[in-house]
């Protein structure tokens, strides 16, 4: 979506930003955004580069006008931009504004997040160099811009559209849908991160969680079989894990109701795997229901290794009570959660604990993607099963204090 445009100056209001916004329809939000910034800035080009869904890629999102055209979405990518060694991976990376000279003024890329999940990259071309004030406010405007994305997303498929590489398969269409609508959350004393990398017969993984004033809630499960039965039962699964959560269940309670459910309604060779859990954001005190899963790991003070958490029988098998396990997080401590398709035979080369170790200064979400290329590059990109992977970094209680301490102070303009 580009955009051409001079005119005056006009204030620096986000308001009249978002008016402009509000006043749009959903399917039009992001070019009337753009437009506004043009005419506030005199820009001369304004795009929106979104990720992709593999995430190895930006999609510049374009509304073409040639003719013929063709209104079925397929317009709406202008241009695929690759990552990898990219000042925009860079961006992304860093969360930092990036200011560069061009023959015709200079080049803006500013990423496009909301609470840790890098959405994309807004990039700005000026006739000059832009003031701080101008700076702050694109800053603020690249985040306003996410906010923008979320709620269009609401009313219309054109995003989605445009970030999906491949045509979905039913299968990997039903999965999608039960992942949460944000890989990555910054959460104050905790930061979490998640990704799934699908097989070629989609499996039935799945992750999730939620935060409320007490608990951070986090599921992954993964249901055996492959194409639509399993991500039929993983449906199942997590429609009964959610209910029961935001009943304010704990992992003990929500095993205790979506093995009921399967019991009731799968077939009875069908059963799910999974670690449930919940944290309390005072203290950092975690309950863990281990549901015939692997266990998770911990990285503490540098070292990695798995915990000792035994396996239960999966749910749909048994009618049994599931045993709770306690451990208690400590600042700086990081928690992963796979599935087996990091762990079977044709993973083997992977050395979970070894990663953990060599990433502990990166973000989760940059640590999610490691493992996935990782599980990727051991398998010769021949996944016999889902690789999902769940990552959660423990900032203590103090972090979320600072937080919101750092929220009532002036965003600084970031580094060039």
């Amino acid at each position: 979506m580009l955009a051409g445009w001079a005119g005056m100056n006009r204030r620096l209001d986000l308001s009249v930003l978002l008016a402009a916004v509000e006043a749009a329809p959903p399917v039009d939000s992001v070019d009337v955004l753009a437009s506004e910034l043009a005419t506030t800035l005199d820009a001369t080009e304004v795009s929106l580069l979104l990720t992709n869904f593999t995430g190895d890629a930006l999609v510049r999102m374009s509304h073409v006008t040639g003719s013929p055209r063709v209104e079925d979405g397929r317009n709406e990518r202008a241009e695929s931009v690759p990552l990898a060694g990219s000042r925009y991976e860079e961006v992304l990376l860093r969360q930092q504004l990036d200011m560069r000279p061009v023959p015709t003024g200079c080049q803006l890329l500013v990423p496009v997040t909301e609470r840790g999940d890098a959405m994309g990259i807004l990039e700005v071309h000026l006739p000059r160099t832009p003031d701080r004030k101008e700076l702050a406010y694109l800053e603020s405007a690249a985040h306003a811009l996410a906010f923008v994305l979320i709620a269009a997303r609401r009313h219309t498929d054109l995003f989605e559209w445009a970030q999906r590489d491949t045509q979905f398969s039913l299968a990997a269409e039903i999965q999608r849908r039960l992942l949460p609508s944000s890989y990555t959350i910054e959460g104050g004393p905790f930061t979490l991160a998640g990704w799934l990398e699908p097989a070629a017969s989609v499996g039935g993984d799945t992750f999730d969680y939620s935060v409320d004033r007490e608990f951070l809630y986090a599921s992954l499960t993964d249901a055996m079989g492959h194409s639509t039965s399993a991500a039929m039962l993983a449906t199942l699964t997590v429609g009964a894990l959610r209910n029961s959560r935001r009943a304010l269940c704990s992992p003990a309670e929500q095993a205790a109701a979506t093995n009921r459910v399967l019991l009731e309604a799968a077939n009875s060779d069908q059963f799910v795997t999974g670690l449930l859990l919940r944290i309390r954001l005072a203290d950092g005190t975690v309950e863990l229901v281990n549901v015939g899963h692997p266990a998770p790991f911990l990285l503490r003070q540098g070292q990695a290794a798995e915990l000792d958490v035994p396996a239960d029988a999966a749910l749909g098998i048994l009618d049994i009570r599931h045993r709770t396990h306690h451990l208690s997080l400590a600042p700086g401590d990081r928690l992963l959660l796979v599935t087996d398709g990091f762990l079977e035979r044709n993973a083997v080369r992977l050395d979970i604990p070894t990663t953990l170790e060599k990433t502990q200064e990166r973000h989760p979400r940059e640590v999610v993607r490691e493992l996935a290329h990782n599980v990727l590059s051991a398998t010769d990109g021949n996944l016999r099963d889902d690789a999902t992977v769940l990552c959660i970094d423990w900032h203590g209680p103090r972090a979320a204090r600072d937080a919101i301490g750092g929220a009532s102070r002036t965003r600084a303009t970031s580094q060039l």
